[in-house]
């Protein structure tokens, strides 16, 4: 049987992902191809890609929020529909998508089925936990950014059928975990200025920063800056006091699994992280909005505090995997 395992590019949660999928895929004895779209991944797999496109990418802005300017110069609308043309959807017997939306596309235009496996998925069903403010637009662009005609999903709990606990990576599964000094922050919708002058405001810790806005390190008196490897970032979580993040997924989710105290702080006018934010408040993680100085007295307190909240993630990707296959192969 021949596959189609199309990664969104936007970010490094899709990516981190993928580097167990992949495996488990190959595991079933199918004929694999990868495609990739988007640009602002700061991390790679190691498997040979054969598509690899510009896509449609969100561009985070400084702000703690999406650029929508920046988004809209790269969102080259002639580009994107000859992208979509160029991928052969119909020499593969099955296409598995993360949140991607050019073989989302090209197979809605073919009428081929594409199978979602995301956590996109799983913040779409009725069952998931949803912010207090509704937002139309935020829920729209999410169900039609990369339509799909299956829905398999990750999220922080199991909360529908055909959703399940985190993906969690192997670097991550088999790290020596240990409690350090330091805290691991990873806000990349907010400027490393930003960053270093709310932090500042609490000289007394040690922040490691990783920044996707600068490639240079900086080192100052309690706040380093570095640019993001997987090893440099996977070795700073394992062996952090706690995670400071954005309310994305991935990183929470390996947050939670390492027993690290985390907090977040969800991108503005981002409905996917909204959700995640309200999943994590009803787990007991704290929530923060934004980087002003009025959230300092939360921050200080959470620094102050020992919580942890224990989860339960085992390492089923095979039998997701198998799962899938079964259900849509086999119906």
């Amino acid at each position: 049987m021949k596959v189609l395992y199309a990664i969104q590019g936007t970010g490094n949660g899709h990516l981190s992902r993928a580097r167990d999928v992949i495996p488990a895929l190959q595991k079933r004895g199918l004929e694999l191809d990868i495609l990739v779209s988007g640009i602002q991944a700061d991390i790679h797999i190691p498997n040979p890609i054969k598509y690899q496109l510009k896509g449609l990418s969100f561009i985070f802005g400084k702000q703690g929020n999406v650029n929508l300017w920046r988004t809209y110069i790269k969102s080259n609308a002639a580009r994107l529909q000859k992208e979509i043309k160029s991928v052969p959807i119909e020499d593969y017997d099955l296409v598995i998508n993360d949140f991607e939306p050019v073989s989302a596309w090209a197979c809605k235009l073919k009428n081929k089925p594409c199978v979602s496996f995301s956590h996109q998925a799983a913040v779409l069903s009725l069952k998931a936990p949803k912010p207090d403010k509704n937002d139309l637009m935020g829920k729209f662009i999410l169900k039609n950014y990369a339509p799909t005609t299956q829905q398999f999903g990750l999220h922080f709990h199991a909360y529908d059928d055909k959703v399940y606990t985190p993906i969690i990576r192997q670097d991550i599964r088999k790290a020596d975990v240990k409690e350090g000094n330091h805290y691991t922050v990873y806000l990349p919708s907010y400027s490393d200025g930003r960053i270093l002058k709310f932090l500042s405001e609490i000289p007394n810790v040690k922040w490691e920063v990783f920044s996707k806005h600068n490639k240079v390190e900086f080192f100052g008196k309690n706040i380093s800056i570095r640019p993001i490897t997987n090893e440099a970032f996977v070795g700073s979580m394992v062996g952090s006091k706690g995670v400071l993040c954005g309310a994305g997924f991935e990183t929470p989710a390996e947050a939670l699994y390492l027993g690290k105290k985390l907090m977040v702080i969800p991108m503005n006018g981002q409905y996917e992280q909204q959700c995640n934010s309200a999943a994590l408040k009803e787990m007991g993680v704290p929530v923060i909005k934004s980087l002003k100085n009025k959230h300092l007295d939360k921050l200080k307190h959470w620094i102050e505090r020992d919580d942890k909240i224990e989860v339960n993630y085992p390492d089923i990707t095979e039998q997701i995997v198998r799962q899938i296959l079964e259900e849509v192969v086999l119906g």
